[in-house]
């Protein structure tokens, strides 16, 4: 790969604020986006965890600022988007890794199909689509006032295909599907290319919001999880570090004529029949 094109890939002085990045995934995208050159927004309600991930990086000699907010608060978001201006200036990307899923919102086999516990549904749908959207609409204008950039979402592959007990996150992540593909439409027509809006879709990886319903206490497959693996090709749940390839690529200047689609990163799960 001549220099040229290696530098495409570069994200060398862009400024990424990266939401959910005191969970297990967003401390796999900020260390990636750092190094590829970025300077990172590590964005999370975990401020003990935030500020430890900035000191981390800037002790490695990347850039980092912690931003403490509630993706679904708007006025915490707007005083992390002002911090971060105020540092740096401009905003080149977003990552809108913030979501998950919560216990309540589980349908368990046993339960009655008619009592679903909507109120909890209803919560994990909003931090995954409203606090997909909400960051999106304050960050996104300083993307772009700036010279553009990059909007990454997180989808899942519950959004495509019937899992089982996960109602809510399911739901949650085809709206952030669906939001993903008209707004990137909508900035395109104002915006021309200088804003993009991808998502990437994960399969499988151990988070703290899944962890219980795939691994035991004693961390094996639970009946759940060694179903998964077994409708896996690749036999295995992914690592945080498999996603940061396709991140890097759509936060770049590589992926510079792509938007409104999604990159699948499951192993193979969503392609296999089972046969």
């Amino acid at each position: 790969m001549s220099q040229t094109e290696s530098s495409m890939f570069s994200l060398q002085g862009k400024v990424i604020v990266v939401t959910g990045a005191t969970g297990v995934l967003g401390l796999s995208f900020i260390k990636a986006i750092v190094a590829a050159g970025g300077i990172v927004g590590v964005l999370g309600r975990n401020e003990q965890c935030a500020h430890e991930r900035v000191a981390n990086i800037v002790s490695n000699g990347g850039q980092a600022i912690a931003l403490i907010a509630d993706v679904m608060n708007e006025h915490q978001l707007q005083l992390a988007h002002d911090k971060i201006l105020a540092e740096y200036g401009k905003i080149d990307g977003l990552v809108n890794a913030a979501g998950g899923n919560l216990p309540q919102a589980i349908v368990q086999p046993e339960q009655d199909i008619f009592s679903l516990h909507l109120d909890s549904m209803k919560k994990v749908m909003d931090i995954n689509l409203w606090g997909t959207i909400q960051p999106t609409l304050i960050f996104g204008k300083a993307i772009a006032a700036n010279d553009g950039g990059s909007i990454v979402n997180l989808s899942s592959v519950s959004a495509e295909r019937t899992l089982t007990k996960v109602l809510g996150y399911s739901l949650g992540k085809a709206a952030v599907d669906s939001f993903t593909k008209w707004f990137a439409v909508e900035m395109a027509k104002r915006y021309g290319d200088k804003i993009r809006m991808n998502a990437l879709m994960p399969g499988f990886f151990l988070t703290e919001q899944n962890r219980s319903l795939l691994v035991d206490e004693q961390g094996h497959y639970s009946p759940r999880g060694t179903s998964i693996i077994n409708h896996t090709p690749f036999n295995r749940f992914g690592n945080p570090n498999d996603l940061n390839g396709a991140l890097v690529w759509l936060l770049s200047d590589a992926s510079k004529f792509v938007t409104g689609t999604k990159i699948t990163i499951d192993g193979g799960f969503n392609a296999f029949s089972g046969v």
